[in-house]
């Protein structure tokens, strides 16, 4: 082989190696799904949000319909509000609710839509009137220690 042509092999690798690092850090940043099809905005508004971050996931039976847009502060409620992209295909009842949901014991949170059974569908600018806030862990350790520390002993004695 010629040096051309060893030359023109290492560049067609490393070209290869570097559209392979492209690829996994837009996998990683959650921008490779990014779509052209029509999509339709959703509001919703929570208590708690926990770790809901904008890009996160929006998924209904486990398939991801839609992106979180913006996370907002509602300073009359003291709530955060919600607003999610829906892809135009997955059409939702009105009485659909929205729950943030954790991916696995500590990872990435996301919004799980359930549907309802109105036979109206949300469209674009309507708000999902059903939701649950994000299940805090610090906050269930803390229930479960101060409800540990209201239990007294019976009778005041110690069992051994």
């Amino acid at each position: 082989m010629n040096r051309s042509t060893l030359d023109l092999w290492v560049g067609l690798f490393v070209a290869l190696g570097l559209a392979a690092l492209l690829f996994l850090a837009l996998k990683v940043g959650n921008l490779a799904s990014i779509s052209t099809s029509e999509v339709y905005q959703v509001q919703a508004k929570f208590a708690n949000i926990g770790g809901l971050k904008v890009r996160a996931p929006v998924k209904s039976a486990g398939v991801v319909v839609g992106r979180v847009v913006e996370v907002q502060f509602d300073n009359e409620t003291y709530e955060a509000v919600v607003s999610m992209n829906v892809d135009g295909r997955f059409k939702f009842p009105r009485d659909t609710s929205a729950k943030i949901l954790t991916s696995g014991l500590l990872g990435e949170q996301y919004v799980g839509l359930e549907a309802g059974g109105d036979s109206a569908m949300l469209k674009s600018g309507d708000k999902v009137k059903l939701t649950q806030s994000a299940v805090v862990l610090e906050n269930l350790i803390s229930q479960f220690m101060f409800s540990k520390a209201q239990e007294s002993p019976k009778d005041g004695k110690e069992t051994k």
